[in-house]
């Protein structure tokens, strides 16, 4: 008997499916104020990047006014705006990040 009840366990929760969590895009703004290298800092720092690919995701900010610091569920998203905000604005610039769902 109990070698059926735990098929039919086994079987129900075979059938389940579960979606995946929605995902959300960490974006940098552009200002006129904070330096590149400051930007390329926060990238390196908090999402973890390479130099180059830090560098390119700050022109990228810097050339068309936003870039995409990586996309993450929204707990991860909302953590790193707020470190992101935090670490700006423990050196006193103005550096502004959101996020949105992918």
């Amino acid at each position: 008997m109990t070698t059926q009840v735990n098929d039919d366990v086994e079987q129900e929760s075979s059938r389940v499916r579960t979606t995946p969590p929605p995902m959300y895009k960490v974006l940098l703004l552009n200002d006129d104020y904070t330096p590149m290298d400051f930007v390329v800092e926060v990238l390196q720092q908090l999402f973890y990047l390479t130099r180059g690919k830090a560098t390119r995701i700050m022109l990228q900010v810097h050339t068309q006014g936003r870039g995409v610091c990586g996309v993450y569920t929204k707990d991860v998203a909302a953590t790193k705006v707020e470190q992101v905000l935090q670490y700006a604005q423990a050196h006193q610039y103005p550096l502004q990040c959101v996020m949105e769902e992918n």
